[in-house]
């Protein structure tokens, strides 16, 4: 029996940083997917199968030759559109020599690429992520290898009172655990809204705002299925009035995180804090990036004991808790862009094989 995907293949997944993609061949798995990246030389990115059609070596470990990869074995070249427009020592071409080209759309600082049918790689559905390019946001991001499945990354994202308990030196504290929440969900969207009310700031949200006294805090969860969260968040002294939209008193951050997965029990893990305070002093977008790379180890510990803790109970279901309810929604989300593909798959019929003898005689 096959097993159940744990993703959706038609939906765009971000494959690189813009800057990891150049006139070289970058290898990334999306979605059991082996790809090769590369830039053409007009600047566009290309992303092929990492698998020659001649005899399967991966293209990655070829070489460009014009706006074509060049295999490292025999030599085939492929254009960016997949098709062979070389073999060696012959002039004739066998038409069936392609290699499967992905869309590609350059957004937001990212290279997304869309693992599924390429009808219907539609770039209007790209997640809105306009921070990145907006000159009254500045911040950095980078990507970290979890070895885990990217669902696991997201429920650490939808609920965040993992903060009072990872990240109790840094994001975390008290008072966050015991807050009330609320969630809500859309067709393809689930939120989860926290505010935590006239306590002390924790320790980096304290030095961002540079004020003494108790803080106003809040937690805006935004889920994009099926792999895109964005958090507003950010603090202003108590009393300011951000509970009722008046931030001007306090700092805000756009946190994105993007989890793709590789494989079945792998991602690439993306990420990037952007703020609104102190914009063009390079020097704190350093040390907030610092800082970030720091929290996320701390939950790459967690996610990766957890992972290797389900393959030793294979079967063993989760306990929830009412905390949980923006995870579940996520992952409702996602299962119902599964549950659609799998529906509009096309059924596959055996064909009988008929014996020679018989049908010799037919």
């Amino acid at each position: 029996m096959t097993p159940r995907p744990t993703f959706p293949l038609n939906a765009w997944y971000v494959a690189a940083w813009d800057a990891e993609v150049g006139r070289s061949l970058l290898s990334r798995s999306i979605c059991n997917e082996q790809m090769v990246l590369y830039r053409k030389q007009d600047g566009r990115a290309v992303a092929l199968a990492d698998a020659c059609w001649h005899r399967l070596v991966p293209l990655s470990l070829g070489t460009l030759v014009g706006d074509d990869v060049r295999c490292g074995y025999h030599g085939m070249r492929f254009n960016a559109d997949g098709r062979c427009t070389h073999m060696p020592s012959q002039e004739t071409i066998n038409p069936s020599a392609c290699v499967k080209s992905f869309p590609v759309v350059e957004r937001h600082r990212f290279v997304w690429v869309w693992p599924g049918d390429p009808a219907l790689a539609d770039p209007a559905t790209v997640p809105d992520l306009h921070w990145m390019d907006d000159a009254d946001w500045a911040g950095d991001g980078s990507m970290v290898e979890v070895k885990a499945d990217y669902r696991l990354v997201l429920d650490n994202l939808m609920d965040l009172t993992h903060e009072t308990f990872v990240h109790s030196s840094s994001i975390g504290n008290e008072a966050l655990a015991e807050a009330p929440f609320e969630a809500m969900h859309g067709e393809t969207t689930a939120s989860v809204r926290r505010w935590v009310l006239n306590e002390e700031a924790p320790a980096f949200w304290g030095a961002q705002l540079g004020k003494p006294g108790p803080v106003d805090r809040w937690q805006i969860i935004h889920f994009k299925a099926p792999a895109t969260i964005l958090l507003d968040v950010g603090v202003a002294p108590a009393g300011s009035g951000a509970p009722q939209g008046d931030r001007s008193q306090g700092i805000s951050m756009w946190v994105i995180h993007i989890p793709t997965p590789a494989t079945d029990k792998t991602c690439y893990y993306f990420w990037c804090h952007l703020r609104n305070y102190r914009v063009r002093e390079q020097r704190l977008t350093r040390e907030v990036l610092q800082a970030a790379r720091g929290i996320l180890l701390e939950d790459e510990t967690i996610i990766e004991a957890q992972q290797r803790a389900m393959d030793r109970n294979p079967g063993r279901d989760f306990y929830n808790l009412n905390i949980d309810a923006g995870s579940l929604w996520a992952r409702r989300l996602i299962d119902e862009l599964i549950d659609k593909e799998l529906a509009e798959k096309p059924a596959v019929h055996s064909i009988p094989i008929i014996p020679a003898a018989k049908a010799l005689r037919a």
